[in-house]
C-alpha cells in the first residue's frame, strides 16, 4: 500500500536529486529520507531510484508514481479539510498564490473578511505571475490560484489574442475550476509633462500614437502581449527597461524614461508620482479568475476563499 508520506518524500528526491536535499526540504534526516524510500520500493515492488555515485535519477516506474503523485495528494487533501469541516473542527487551510497587483487589491480585502468570518481558517501567500501561479495548483503546491489572460488584441489589424505571444489557449483552464473575478482594462501611462498626459482629460489615447516612445515592460506575459497589441497598431515598441515590479515601472516613467501600459488594477495599486495614466482606445482588457482545482473546489475553507475574492472585486468594480 502507498503512504502519502512515502510519495511527498519521493517528489522531494525527485526534484532536489539528492536524499539529503529532499531531507532538508523536508525537515527531517537523510537516513528517514533513504528509510521512508526503501519503504516506499518496497510496497509497490520495484525500483524507483537508480544510485550511480552522487547523482540519482528515477525508473519508469518512479516517474510514474511522481507524475501521479500531485493529483493523488491534492485530493488527500481535499479529503481532509472536509472531513474536518464535517467533524465540526471550524479550522482549514488554504494555500493562495497571486500575481502582484490582486495581492495588493483583491487578497487583503478578501483575506480581511474571511478572517472576520471565519478565525479558524489560516491562509498563506505566495506572489507568482502566472503561467507559474497554474503550474503550482497543477502540481498541487497550493489551493487557490489568482490569474489572468488576456482578451484578443484590438485596433487595426487586431489579429493575435489569448493564444497569441506569451498567452496561454483557449483551452488552457479547462482542467481547472474557473471562477472569474473581474475584468481589467489596460491604461497607458505617460510622464506628467509629455505630450500627450493632457490627453487623459479630453479623451482617450490610441496605442499608436506613442510608437517613436521609448517604452517600459512588465512581466513576461505583459510584455508579450503589449508586443502583440503594439504590433496589430502597425509597429514593435522599443523597449528600454523591463521589471516585474509595477512601482518600479511607475517611477521609471515618472522620471521621464518612457512610457508603459499597465493594467488598471496595477495603478490602483500604487501611487504614480511624476506619471499620469491615459485611456487606451481600442480597449484592451484581461481577465483575472480565481483558479482551483476540481476536489478542492469542494472544501469549505478553498470555497469561502474563493466567495470572498469574488466579494473584493465586486468592490472595485
Amino acid at each position: 500500500m502507498i503512504e502519502a508520506r512515502h510519495l511527498r518524500v519521493l517528489r522531494a528526491v525527485a526534484a532536489t536529486g539528492s536524499f539529503s536535499a529532499a531531507g532538508r526540504e523536508l525537515g527531517c534526516t537523510q537516513p528517514a529520507v533513504s528509510q521512508q524510500m526503501k519503504a516506499l520500493e518496497s510496497s509497490v515492488g520495484t525500483p524507483l531510484l537508480v544510485r550511480s555515485g552522487r547523482e540519482m535519477r528515477l525508473t519508469q516506474a518512479g516517474e510514474a508514481l511522481v507524475r501521479h503523485a500531485a493529483g493523488i495528494l491534492s485530493g488527500l487533501t481535499a479529503a481532509e479539510e472536509e472531513v474536518a469541516a464535517i467533524a465540526g473542527l471550524r479550522a482549514g487551510r488554504v494555500r493562495l498564490v497571486s500575481f502582484p497587483s490582486g495581492s495588493s487589491t483583491l487578497v487583503p480585502t478578501a483575506l480581511a473578511a474571511l478572517r472576520a468570518a471565519h478565525p479558524g481558517t489560516r491562509v498563506s501567500l505566495e506572489e507568482a505571475e502566472p503561467p507559474r501561479s497554474v503550474e503550482l495548483l497543477r502540481e498541487g503546491d497550493c489551493d487557490i490560484a489568482l490569474a489572468f489572460r488576456y482578451e484578443r488584441a484590438g485596433g487595426a489589424g487586431g489579429a493575435g489574442g489569448a493564444g497569441g505571444a506569451g498567452q496561454g489557449g483557449e483551452g488552457e483552464w479547462d482542467d481547472l475550476v474557473v471562477r472569474p473575478l473581474l475584468t481589467d482594462r489596460l491604461v497607458a501611462l505617460v510622464p506628467e509633462r509629455h505630450r500627450l498626459a493632457r490627453t487623459g482629460a479630453s479623451g482617450a489615447l490610441a496605442i499608436g500614437d506613442l510608437a517613436g516612445e521609448p517604452w517600459i515592460a512588465g512581466c513576461p506575459r505583459c510584455r508579450g502581449q503589449l508586443v502583440q497589441v503594439c504590433e496589430s497598431a502597425g509597429f514593435t515598441p522599443r523597449i528600454d527597461f523591463a521589471t516585474d515590479d509595477y512601482p518600479a515601472v511607475v517611477g521609471l516613467v515618472g522620471a521621464g524614461l518612457g512610457v508603459a501600459v499597465l493594467p488598471q488594477l496595477a495603478i490602483e495599486s500604487v501611487r504614480p508620482r511624476g506619471a499620469r495614466a491615459v485611456t487606451l482606445e481600442p480597449a484592451v482588457r484581461r481577465e483575472i479568475v480565481a483558479l482551483t482545482l476540481p476536489d478542492l473546489a469542494q472544501v469549505p475553507a478553498v470555497s469561502a476563499t474563493l466567495d470572498q475574492l469574488a466579494r473584493a472585486a465586486a468592490r472595485i468594480v
